[in-house]
């Protein structure tokens, strides 16, 4: 069925990004059975000259969803290769990188042709790399098939690979020209990548305003995450979660229009900076559990909860509002305990964190619900940061 006639896409939600710093834009789709009608859906968004694709996938999320992306590609008129990585987020590195820059030399993947990846956060990340470098850049197509991946790493154009110094600290900015969103792929996710999505939903929420962050809690409450895949029957339940991704895509969106690259020099509450809250943590306890241990949203969960309590001492956050986050924190699951990881460990990776300018690292704290601000170190004394995760990995981890 042609693209324009396909009745699935006129159900969908569209968000549109538009790049202030480059002419680039694309938009992003999100609705539900879309990957049947994808290759229609890539046909529009690549270069009339795009003959070639690499499919870039694992061989989990392959056996789920990738003949049914390979078939609808195919039958569009692409050429289409496959490339499976392993899965997990130690596996996105420097070897894996050169494995698939290998396999786009080997079937002569060309300037004019493109990369799809099929997956979540780790796949989309590496792919979107190895499309920056290869021949200094070709086109890129985002399919996430996890919820942190759709609200989250498929949106903005970040592509990295992690090493023994750190997470994502060598990498690209290099945008997709589409991101198509198939909310029905969430039916087969397991409970804690549920749980890792909604945490980062929770911190977009917190960061953008009480409406986008009532909308998170609200659907939370509606439907608890060890409950998800029962409700895929309901379309209210479909028209709910299309929403919600569609709320929160719009909000990353906006942040990264006009802040593409994230300018080191901004510290106002729409830099793109702000979209760190909670990381800061959350990739130093990544790195020093040699990113066995955390989904990365699981350990986004903790990075909030750490920087809430950073923001009382800090930022003056106030106690009504570090409640409603905790609470909304612990509707998205349960995380990983943390409480034997030792404190010292954490503070010194998070001086290696690629959010450090010059000498001083800088932390992403609340003054109120959608009232992000940007501190120094300098400005938060080393006892309130060791204290605030002394407080919250014991009590997280016991409760």
């Amino acid at each position: 069925m042609p693209f324009a006639l396909n009745p699935l896409w006129q159900k969908m939600q569209k968000v549109k990004v538009k790049l202030n710093d480059s002419s680039h834009r694309y938009e992003i789709k999100i609705g539900h059975d879309l990957l049947d009608a994808c290759g229609d859906w890539a046909k529009k968004c690549l270069p009339e000259r795009a003959k070639k694709i690499v499919l870039v996938s694992n061989p989990k999320i392959f056996r789920l969803y990738g003949e049914t992306v390979k078939n609808n590609l195919e039958k569009s008129g692409f050429e289409v290769s496959v490339w499976l990585m392993k899965d997990g987020e130690r596996h996105k590195n420097f070897r894996s990188l050169a494995a698939a820059l290998e396999f786009f030399s080997e079937i002569k993947l060309k300037r004019t042709d493109a990369v799809v990846a099929l997956g979540g956060g780790v796949v989309g990340d590496l792919a979107g790399f190895a499309a920056a470098i290869y021949l200094r850049g070709i086109a890129f197509l985002q399919l996430p098939t996890t919820l942190l991946a759709m609200i989250d790493s498929s949106v903005g154009g970040k592509t990295a690979v992690n090493t023994a110094f750190g997470k994502n600290l060598i990498g690209a900015f290099h945008q997709p020209h589409g991101v198509l969103i198939d909310v029905n792929v969430l039916k087969t996710l397991p409970p804690r990548e549920l749980t890792a999505g909604f945490c980062e939903a929770v911190k977009q929420g917190a960061i953008a305003d009480r409406q986008l962050f009532n909308q998170t809690a609200g659907f939370l409450q509606d439907y608890s995450p060890p409950q998800f895949k029962k409700f895929f029957s309901r379309q209210s339940f479909l028209k709910n979660l299309q929403k919600l991704i569609a709320a929160q895509v719009a909000f990353k969106a906006e942040i990264v229009s006009q802040d593409e690259k994230e300018s080191a020099e901004r510290i106002d509450g729409k830099s793109r900076k702000i979209l760190n809250f909670g990381h800061t943590v959350a990739h130093a306890l990544e790195k020093v559990t040699d990113y066995k241990r955390f989904k990365h949203g699981e350990a986004v969960g903790y990075g909030i909860l750490v920087a809430a309590e950073i923001s009382k001492d800090v930022a003056k956050f106030v106690q009504d509002d570090i409640k409603s986050l905790n609470d909304v924190v612990r509707l998205t699951g349960n995380l990983p305990a943390a409480g034997n990881i030792e404190i010292a460990d954490i503070i010194r990776a998070v001086s290696f964190d690629k959010k450090s300018i010059g000498e001083s690292l800088q932390w992403i704290l609340l003054e109120k619900i959608g009232e992000p601000k940007i501190f120094s170190d300098r400005d938060i004394p080393k006892s309130v940061i060791e204290e605030a995760l002394r407080k919250i990995l014991k009590s997280e981890s016991n409760s």
